[in-house]
């Protein structure tokens, strides 16, 4: 075990967090011991147990991170085209997932169940959704509605798609993208017929 260095205990949190991040990044949940947290942290098991009391409770730490990184790399441009926020975000993401499956892939089947994990994931797809409704041209609180439900079931695709992607991947990484970007196009046009059928369609000019 490496020398522990004296940290303060937001310092020692933050890096607890990196250390597991790291773990879960490189290894499937099963595999990852909280005692091989500690050591590669130079820390004891109860320093360690002190600051995350389960390894449940360390990996929602963690997710809870990323979800807040990944909603803070996300454009938030209301004079951005769909298709421009569409690409922008899904490829922030997929590098993220690409860099984390083991972590991805245990939020998403390993811990399925857990309600922490899952709110973790529904506020950030809920935080997403809202980002999206504010670059489309709705006409009125119904059309609101109608789209975010629109959205919310995409959403909702693209995650299944995306971890079975990781799973097995059946497409190179640009395909999937652009397969997510297209299936938001074709669920909304009957709503929104101005915007582009294609992701490398010009959105038409409403003047």
């Amino acid at each position: 075990m490496p020398p522990r260095q004296r940290l303060s205990p937001a310092d020692r949190r933050n890096q607890l967090l990196a250390v597991g991040a790291q773990m879960f990044a490189a290894h499937a949940y099963e595999d990852v011991l909280m005692e091989d947290v500690a050591q590669q942290a130079g820390v004891s098991r109860a320093l360690l147990y002190r600051h995350f009391p389960s390894k449940q409770a360390l990996f929602a730490a963690v997710y809870q991170q990323a979800a807040d990184r990944l909603l803070a790399d996300t454009r938030i441009d209301p004079g951005d085209t769909l298709v421009g926020q569409l690409v922008q975000g899904l490829d922030i993401h997929l590098d993220y997932f690409v860099a984390n499956r083991h972590a991805v892939l245990a939020a998403n089947r390993v811990l399925a169940g857990d309600p922490v994990i899952q709110t973790i994931m529904n506020n950030e797809l809920d935080a997403l959704r809202t980002r999206l409704l504010a670059v489309l041209p709705l006409a009125d609180e119904s059309a609101r509605r109608t789209v975010s439900a629109v959205l919310k079931s995409w959403l909702v695709f693209v995650q299944v798609l995306v971890v079975d992607w990781l799973t097995e991947p059946a497409c190179t990484r640009t395909e999937l993208r652009d397969i997510c970007v297209g299936a938001a196009l074709g669920a909304l046009h009957p709503l929104l017929p101005l915007l582009p059928l294609l992701p490398a369609d010009p959105v038409p000019d409403q003047a």
